[in-house]
C-alpha cells in the first residue's frame, strides 16, 4: 500500500517542491497534497506544474486543516517551511506522524520567531564555525520534539547570512526526502 504525505508550507516552496520531485517516481510514498496558509506565496506557482494539489487553507481556523487531515489520514504530515504553530488538536491525532525541518542545529537557535533568515542571522551574529539543519518530530512547543536526524555543514569567516543560507538549504534538500523516505519505508 502506498504511504501518503501531506506538505505544510508557507512561502515559496522549494522544500516542497523538492520532496515531491523526490517521490514522483515512487510506488511506496506520495505526495498526496500540499497545503498553504498564505493566499500569495510562491508555491502555488511553482506547483502549477505538478498534479499534485496545491491547496490554501485558512490557518486562523485550526479545525480546518485538523478536519482535511482526519479526512486524509496521511502516514506523515511534514512541514516544509510553515510557519505557524501546529494545533494541539492534530498533534494529539498524528503522533509521531508530523515532522519539521529547522534551518540549524537544534537546540541552538530554536524556538518561536527563528526561522528562515532569522536564524542565519543569529548563526552570523554568534560567529559559529558550523550550522546545518534539524529533522525532529512536532510537539506542542516550537522546535522542542525529538530530533531525528541532523546533518552539519561548516561556516567560514567570509559567511554572510545569505550564503549560510544557501548551505543550509543545499543540506535541506539533500536530506530531508531521504529521511521521509526512511521513516515511511
Amino acid at each position: 500500500m502506498t504511504k501518503k504525505i501531506i506538505i505544510l508550507a508557507s512561502g515559496s516552496g522549494s522544500n516542497a517542491e523538492n520532496i515531491t520531485r523526490f517521490f514522483q517516481e515512487s510506488e511506496d510514498v506520495k505526495v498526496h497534497s500540499v497545503l498553504c496558509n498564505r493566499k500569495k506565496a510562491g508555491i502555488f506557482d511553482r506547483f502549477i506544474k505538478y498534479a499534485t494539489p496545491c491547496l490554501w487553507f485558512d490557518a486562523t481556523s485550526p479545525q480546518a486543516i485538523v478536519a482535511y487531515c482526519e479526512e486524509h489520514q496521511p502516514d506523515l504530515i511534514v512541514l516544509a517551511g510553515y510557519l505557524k504553530k501546529i494545533p494541539t488538536e492534530l498533534i494529539a491525532l498524528f503522533p509521531n506522524k508530523i515532522i519539521n525541518i529547522h534551518p540549524a542545529l537544534l537546540p541552538a537557535y530554536g524556538g518561536k520567531g527563528m526561522y528562515g533568515m532569522h536564524v542565519h542571522e543569529a548563526v552570523y551574529k554568534a560567529k559559529e564555525s558550523v550550522s546545518g539543519i534539524s529533522i525532529h518530530y512536532v510537539n506542542a512547543h516550537y522546535d522542542e520534539g525529538t530530533i531525528i536526524h541532523q546533518e552539519k555543514v561548516e561556516l567560514t569567516k567570509k559567511d554572510t547570512p545569505p550564503s549560510i543560507a544557501q548551505k543550509v538549504q543545499a543540506l535541506e534538500h539533500l536530506h530531508y526526502p531521504v529521511i521521509i523516505n526512511q521513516l515511511l519505508t
